[in-house]
């Protein structure tokens, strides 16, 4: 799935904002469809079929992490949140509904862009070049070996170390909340230890990043969790 062969439904309520968002998409060639509240956004999420869903959370007819949970009920598409809500705790509980991605209002075209076309190709399963193997910027994973090199340089990772590294792999691009990391890779018994992924996560940066302070691969979320870079 490329520029110019998507479908994406924007569900938003103000008019300005749903009009910003077409006139960029459209210029990139998407096809847009729009929905100004709830309710008709699921029915044309339903009928519409669209490839990627853009939300905004402050919805007049029902919040968005319903509209998130109800969607998830029957399909996998990709959903970006918009949200002018800072609350940690709002970007989390729509993440733990199953968004994608979120990002705060006000927010920049080209960021949003970005962030469409890796949902995009996440969806289209290409996050693992479909060879067995991830590559971002000098980082390889040889997911059938289970091999991590950085540039040429082999780098030996503990079991729980690759098996959340190939948590985040899994969904690179995605915003991964601490509860979401810890139930994938610890269990469900451990959801709410988040100072286990903290500590992991920082031996994973110690090991893959030049500068584990400024990571490049590893990005924090500020209170929510993790996203894995797929450039």
């Amino acid at each position: 799935m490329v520029e110019g062969e998507a479908k994406i439904l924007i569900i938003e309520d103000e008019p300005q904002i749903r009009r910003f968002v077409r006139t960029a998409l459209s210029a990139q060639k998407f096809e847009v469809i729009e929905a100004e509240n709830g309710q008709q956004g699921l029915l044309a999420a339903a009928t519409g079929k669209p490839d990627l869903v853009i939300l905004d959370l402050g919805l007049p007819d029902m919040d968005g992490a319903e509209i998130v949970r109800r969607m998830r009920e029957w399909t996998a598409i990709p959903i970006i949140v918009l949200s002018a809500r800072t609350m940690e705790s709002a970007k989390i509980a729509t993440l733990d509904q199953g968004a994608d991605d979120y990002l705060a209002k006000p927010f920049g075209m080209g960021e949003l862009m970005a962030r469409i076309r890796v949902a995009l190709r996440h969806a289209a399963g290409n996050s693992g070049n479909g060879r067995g193997e991830f590559i971002t910027g000098n980082l390889k994973v040889d997911l059938v070996r289970r091999q991590v090199f950085v540039g040429d340089q082999e780098i030996h990772l503990t079991p729980i170390e690759y098996r959340l590294l190939g948590v985040l792999i899994k969904n690179a691009g995605k915003v991964m909340t601490h509860r979401q990391l810890l139930k994938e890779v610890w269990g469900p018994s451990h959801s709410e230890d988040n100072h286990y992924v903290r500590i992991y996560m920082a031996q994973l940066r110690h090991k893959l990043e030049q500068d584990p302070a400024q990571p490049c691969f590893l990005l924090t979320e500020a209170g929510v969790g993790y996203r894995l870079a797929d450039n």
